[in-house]
């Protein structure tokens, strides 16, 4: 993946993302011993608030959870997706954690995706994306950039795993933005000749 440069912050990458689960044991079993996540820190929060448990994803990075014992339950399609990608809807609501896409080696990616299932995970099938129409191809090609697979933890959040397969450079940022009823943006994202614009040369857009 090509190098980009934040002049604002020196963003390292991500400490933590924390969710929130239904019982802290399954989603030990589901991470540590399926995923092979090693189990890094555990807290029993204050008060009994509940628990905050966190596991190691690699590169330094964690992925933590929460267990609160009067959280409302999971509502699929408005906290994560209903469906796998390919199975139907991925949409879920404003402000919620679409899926977790775990970075895999392009070279282990088909290991992996057997492995999982010989685990006994229900996976989704296998997606070469690509630039194409219906941006799926069914072999890797020049054109295809990331790899994926997709499965659901016991929770129903919705997890990947994801293998960069070519280097992302400026012609991969080729699209307007969405405002939020339905709209684009114009010379916002893009400049007038297509290419990518420098955020210091743009002021953030609000909804009118």
């Amino acid at each position: 993946m090509a190098k980009s440069v934040n002049r604002e912050f020196e963003i390292r990458g991500v400490n933590h993302l924390a969710l929130v689960c239904k019982d802290m044991a399954r989603t030990v079993a589901f991470y540590r011993d399926i995923l092979g996540m090693p189990l890094t820190k555990t807290i029993d929060l204050p008060g009994d608030m509940g628990q905050h448990f966190f596991f190691d994803i690699g590169n330094g990075d964690s992925l933590a959870f929460f267990w609160f014992p009067k959280a409302h339950e999971a509502v699929p399609g408005v906290s994560a997706p209903v469906s796998l990608p390919g199975q139907g809807s991925l949409a879920s609501a404003h402000g919620s954690m679409n899926h977790i896409a775990f970075d895999v080696a392009p070279e282990k990616f088909d290991e992996y995706y057997e492995r999982l299932k010989a685990k006994g995970v229900a996976v989704s099938a296998i997606s070469n994306h690509d630039n194409s129409p219906r941006q799926i191809s069914p072999t890797v090609t020049d054109d295809v950039f990331v790899r994926s697979v997709y499965f659901f933890d016991p929770d129903g959040a919705l997890l990947e795993f994801a293998a960069w397969t070519r280097a992302l450079g400026p012609q991969d940022v080729a699209h307007e933005a969405a405002r939020a009823d339905g709209s684009k943006t114009q010379n916002f994202v893009l400049n007038p000749d297509g290419t990518p614009a420098e955020p210091a040369s743009r002021v953030v857009e609000t909804a009118n």
